[in-house]
């Protein structure tokens, strides 16, 4: 049988909040989902999932976006248009 230890941390309580209110309707207790989270890790050897910007900018479906302007542009089929400054 393995020993147990405590864990401690700091973090926004806000993001605690919302994190548990999560967890709750997954039938999960914040340990539950700390202990998810560390069997997860050690299994696939790795974060147990891909960690993403908030800034929409860098999403996979912008950066895509980006690639295609700058490939029209590169074959000159770009459109011009003027600065407009919000």
């Amino acid at each position: 049988m393995s020993t147990s230890t405590m864990i401690r941390y700091r973090m926004d309580e806000d993001l605690k909040e919302k994190a548990e209110s999560v967890f709750e309707n997954m039938g999960l207790t914040p340990a539950a989902a700390i202990r998810l989270f560390y069997k997860q890790t050690v299994i696939k050897r790795a974060l147990p999932f891909h960690p993403v910007a908030e800034d929409p900018f860098y999403s996979v479906e912008n950066q895509e976006v980006l690639a295609e302007s700058i490939r029209q542009l590169d074959l000159h089929r770009g459109k011009r248009h003027e600065l407009i400054e919000a």
